[in-house]
């Protein structure tokens, strides 16, 4: 009878024994449990930690709550302005409901993956290059916005998307590198302008004070021939002054006044041996 006893507390055990072992389960901190009984969803949520289960009546789904980074292969696509473009991005997301992650979605990551690959043709046919290359911020929003809205209903949120690289054709590398050099160019000669249009204003403002003051220009010759001797020339070249010019036209003009005004040389009276003389003297 004892032994009977024994045995049968030895099965008893065994066999609970064996059901704790097909009926623990141990959800880790970073995840959920999801618990369909018959087919049919519990509403409640199983927390991390040590749990039981109905062998052979429930399944446990463990639904991971992490931050999940995925990487979006690279898309090929034309942009607005009818340029070629590659453009891959990448995207962090992850389940605030498990419950819908499971049922809703056959499999969430491959639905994120697959709506992510034909939100970013999208954005790219409705882009510009330049968008592409200098305004990726508001691209990214966009992005986020059109992964945000249907992933709502699976129990995801798209916590940021961000464009990765964009790869231009090497046609398009040296179209842009030649764009660049002519801008460049143009600034340069605008900056050019500006000074010389800034240094001819000086000018004229020194050349009205040396007008003032002609003695100031003799002064500026002065500092002219000093400055290009300190270069140990072999040659000295020496502007001749305008206003000695001035001063020599001055000096010849009343010479010349006197030349032309100065009197005809008078024409000498027939003297006596003149033939109108002689004509005289015979007449007497």
């Amino acid at each position: 009878m004892v032994e009977d006893l024994v045995v049968a507390g030895v099965a008893v055990a065994s066999t609970g024994a064996v059901y704790l072992a097909a009926a623990a389960r141990v959800v880790k901190q970073y995840e959920r449990g999801v618990v369909l009984r018959l087919g049919r969803l519990r509403s409640q949520i199983r927390q991390p930690g040590f749990i039981l289960i109905v062998p052979g009546v429930d399944r446990l789904r463990k639904v991971n709550m992490q931050i999940v980074t995925m990487p979006v292969p690279a898309q090929e696509g034309i942009t607005r302005d009818n340029v070629t473009v590659r453009v891959d991005a990448v995207v962090y997301f992850k389940v605030v409901d498990p419950a819908e992650a499971v049922i809703q979605v056959e499999d969430y990551r491959f639905a994120v993956s697959q709506m992510a690959q034909t939100s970013l043709r999208s954005i790219i046919g409705k882009s510009d290059l330049d968008d592409l290359l200098s305004n990726r911020e508001k691209l990214n929003q966009g992005l986020e916005l059109m992964l945000d809205s249907p992933a709502v209903g699976w129990g995801v949120h798209i916590d940021r998307v961000e464009i990765k690289d964009v790869s231009l054709p090497e046609t398009m590398k040296r179209s842009m590198s030649r764009q660049a050099e002519a801008e460049r160019e143009r600034r340069a000669r605008v900056i050019n302008a500006d000074a010389e249009l800034l240094a001819s204003k000086k000018l004229a403002e020194a050349a009205q004070t040396m007008s003032s003051q002609p003695s100031a220009l003799q002064l500026r010759l002065l500092q002219t021939i000093v400055a290009v001797a300190a270069e140990k020339n072999s040659t000295l070249v020496l502007p001749f002054p305008v206003e000695l010019l001035r001063f020599l036209e001055r000096s010849a003009q009343p010479g010349a006044e006197g030349a032309e005004r100065a009197p005809a040389p008078a024409v000498a009276p027939p003297g006596p041996e003149t033939g109108e003389g002689e004509a005289s003297i015979g007449h007497a």
